[in-house]
C-alpha cells in the first residue's frame, strides 16, 4: 500500500466508497477495499467512520443529498409561480431518478441495497423532500394560485401520488414507451387538484 500524500477527509473517502461499491458490489465491498484504493489503512478509514455501516449510511446520504440539493434550488426561487415550481421540482425529481438509474445501473442496483440498510437516512431524504413540496403548496396557498386546507398534508399526498416516477422500485418502467406522457398527466391532473379546477 503506497502513502498517500493528500490530506485524508471523509469526503475522499466517501468518493472512493462510492468507486469501490460500484466495482465490487456492495455485498463484496470491504472497508479494506476502501483503505486500499485510498493508499491508507483500515485504521484511517475508521477515524472517520466508526463502523462499515456508518460508512455505507454515509454514502448513502450523500447519494441521496445529491438530488435534494438539486431541487432545493427550484424550491427557492421565488420569482417563479409556484405552480411553474411545482412542475418543475417534479419533473427535475423524475429526470434525477432516471438518470441515476439509466447511467450508472450497476451504483444505482447498488444503492437500492443501500437505501434497504439505511432506513434511518431514507426517511431523513424523504421528509427533505416533502418539506421542500410543502413550501412550494404553501406558497401556491399564499398567493391564491393553490387550495390546500393543510399544505403539508397535501404535499405528502402528492409525493405519494407521483411515486411511480421517482420511488426507484419502479425504475423499470421509467424507460417504458409513454413513461413521460403518463407523468405529464399526472402532474396536469395534480395541479388541476390543486388549483381547485
Amino acid at each position: 500500500m503506497a502513502p498517500t500524500t493528500e490530506t485524508l477527509t471523509a469526503e475522499r473517502i466517501l468518493e472512493a466508497t462510492e468507486d469501490v461499491l460500484r466495482r465490487h458490489g456492495p455485498a463484496k465491498a470491504t472497508v479494506v477495499d476502501v483503505a486500499r484504493a485510498l493508499g491508507v489503512s483500515h485504521g484511517s478509514v475508521y477515524r472517520h467512520f466508526r463502523t462499515k455501516a456508518a460508512l455505507r449510511a454515509a454514502v448513502t446520504k450523500r447519494w441521496l443529498d445529491r438530488t435534494s440539493e438539486s431541487l432545493s434550488a427550484i424550491t427557492a426561487d421565488e420569482s417563479r409561480a409556484p405552480e411553474a415550481r411545482l412542475r418543475d421540482w417534479l419533473a427535475a425529481l423524475f429526470e434525477a431518478k432516471r438518470r441515476k438509474a439509466g447511467d450508472d445501473p450497476e451504483l444505482f442496483a447498488t444503492y437500492m441495497v443501500l437505501t434497504g440498510e439505511t432506513g434511518e437516512v431514507v426517511d431523513e431524504h424523504l421528509a427533505d423532500l416533502t418539506g421542500q413540496l410543502t413550501r412550494i403548496i404553501e406558497a401556491g396557498v399564499a398567493s391564491g394560485a393553490f387550495t390546500a386546507a393543510d399544505p403539508e398534508t397535501t404535499a405528502t399526498a402528492v409525493f405519494h401520488a407521483t411515486g411511480r416516477f421517482h420511488d426507484p422500485g419502479y425504475h423499470r418502467v421509467w424507460e417504458r414507451p409513454g413513461a413521460q406522457d403518463d407523468f405529464r398527466a399526472l402532474v396536469d391532473l395534480v395541479l388541476r387538484g390543486l388549483k381547485g379546477v
